[in-house]
C-alpha cells in the first residue's frame, strides 16, 4: 500500500468534516416553547359525567373560574361533583367549599327535563351557603 502524503491526508480529513449534518437542538427548543405555551393558556374545564341534556342559550358563554359542578338530572337526583347528595348533605358541603373558596365559581347543569323546583332548591342551598358566584350551564343553540 502506497504511503499517503499530508495533502491527501488533509483532503480526506476536509471531507469528513463536511459532511452535512442536521441540528436537532433549535427543532427542540421551538417543540418544547410551543409545547409550554399551549399548556399554559388551555382551560381544563371538568364536564359532569351525569347524563344531563342541557337547555340551550343564545347568550352562553365559558367559564373559565368552574370551581364546582352540580347537577340534577331529569328525574330531579341532586350530584356534587359526579355523586349523587342529599339535599341536606349539599348544604353542609357547600358551607365548608364556599368558607374555603371564597369567591369560587359553582356551575349547576340541570337537565332541561329536570322539575324548576328542584332546580331552585338547588340554588337556595348555594345561596344560603354562601356561595356568591352561581351559573346554570347551557350549551349553545346549533
Amino acid at each position: 500500500m502506497e504511503k499517503e502524503g499530508p495533502v491527501k491526508r488533509r483532503l480526506r480529513q476536509m471531507r469528513k468534516r463536511a459532511t452535512p449534518g442536521l441540528d436537532m437542538a433549535p427543532l427542540l427548543d421551538m417543540i418544547f416553547i410551543l409545547l409550554i405555551f399551549f399548556v399554559v393558556n388551555a382551560s381544563f374545564i371538568r364536564e359532569t359525567s351525569v347524563p344531563v341534556d342541557r337547555p340551550s342559550a343564545r347568550s352562553a358563554v365559558s367559564s373559565d373560574q368552574v370551581r364546582l359542578v352540580l347537577a340534577v338530572d331529569a328525574s330531579g337526583r341532586i350530584f356534587l361533583e359526579d355523586r349523587p347528595v342529599d339535599p341536606g348533605v349539599l348544604r353542609g358541603r357547600m358551607q365548608e367549599f364556599a368558607a374555603k373558596n371564597p369567591g369560587a365559581a359553582v356551575v349547576v347543569a340541570a337537565d332541561k327535563e329536570a322539575a324548576s323546583g328542584t332546580l331552585m332548591r338547588v340554588l337556595d342551598i348555594c345561596r344560603m351557603a354562601g356561595v356568591q358566584h352561581l351559573a346554570l350551564a347551557a350549551r349553545r343553540p346549533e
